[in-house]
């Protein structure tokens, strides 16, 4: 690769600005819950799920999934449906 064509590469991932979607704690979910929807929609493993379940318990929040705005914005709407307190940031 020229000189030029890495430039344009990392401008391009520049650009691909990574968010987090973070999940916040609520005093109505269940830990079942929201283990659960953090496997099925964050793609996470049980014991993944688990431990954030945990952090968000202690700790009133915690980053569940990394990414583009817009992979994130379809679990972000999944994870509301589920009455599941969330954002991007």
């Amino acid at each position: 690769m020229s000189t030029q064509e890495l430039e344009e590469v990392e401008l391009k991932e520049q650009v691909v600005q990574e968010r987090e979607l973070i999940l916040h704690n609520d005093d109505f979910n269940t830990f079942e819950h929201v283990i659960n929807c953090l496997v099925s929609y964050c793609e996470q493993k049980v014991i993944q799920a688990e431990q954030c379940a945990y952090i968000v318990h202690h700790n009133g929040k915690c980053s569940v999934k990394k990414g583009p705005k817009s992979a994130l914005e379809p679990i972000y709407m999944a994870l509301q449906l589920q009455n599941l307190k969330v954002e991007i940031k």
